[in-house]
């Protein structure tokens, strides 16, 4: 754990984001909740604790530079909750909903909230269609939930107005861009570096027209 340690502390740095000693103990307590439950619960397909600090922290938090102005977020398929609970912790003045319709990954989620006491967290068991919220969402964001224009076509009566996507892909989505529906505009495409991943990503900010 002490090389994941000074692997976390170095990507940090290169992301030039300022972590509190809280906030890094978060993080690490979130990794091994992942890794522990990832056993018996399949929430990732990287095993290797090694690599979890940049494929799914480090990665995740790349996301966070470019939230600026957002008071709720909502994190589309979340998944293992990658990018939302990395999010949470960075961003403890951002409400962070967490949406996934498998309720043994929502189980999870609800687990993690819970024992790193997140109270800027909300897990959500729905699909993403069928979702109903009091209010809409500043900022709606997913990693690897579908292609652009279903992510969009899905989630349209969850953006409030003015309100972004901020989606996260690996390569450049020329075509996915180029299906997107009427009424939905990409305000700009921006290249990722993830420390200690040696792969492309990019992050598509859109808006409704």
């Amino acid at each position: 754990m002490t090389q994941h340690i000074a692997e976390l502390h170095q990507g940090l740095a290169k992301l030039a984001l300022d972590f509190t000693e809280r906030q890094q103990e978060l993080l690490q307590r979130y990794l091994a909740l992942l890794v522990k439950w990832n056993q018996t619960y399949n929430l990732t397909a990287i095993r290797q604790e090694e690599r979890m600090v940049s494929y799914h922290l480090l990665d995740s938090l790349s996301l966070v530079p470019h939230l600026a102005g957002g008071a709720r977020m909502l994190d589309v398929g979340s998944g293992g909750g990658m990018p939302g609970i990395p999010t949470a912790i960075a961003r403890p003045d951002l409400q962070v909903v967490l949406l996934d319709s498998n309720h043994k990954k929502t189980t999870f989620l609800r687990q993690v909230v819970v024992e790193l006491g997140l109270p800027n967290v909300q897990v959500v068991t729905d699909r993403v269609e069928a979702y109903q919220p009091e209010a809409k969402f500043d900022r709606i964001t997913s990693r690897a939930f579908s292609e652009l224009s279903e992510f969009v076509k899905l989630t349209r009566h969850l953006l409030a107005e003015d309100g972004q996507y901020v989606a996260m892909k690996g390569v450049y989505p020329y075509e996915e861009i180029a299906l997107l529906p009427q009424g939905v505009a990409v305000s700009e495409v921006l290249p990722v570096t993830v420390p200690g991943l040696d792969a492309e990503r990019h992050l598509v900010r859109m808006v409704l027209q």
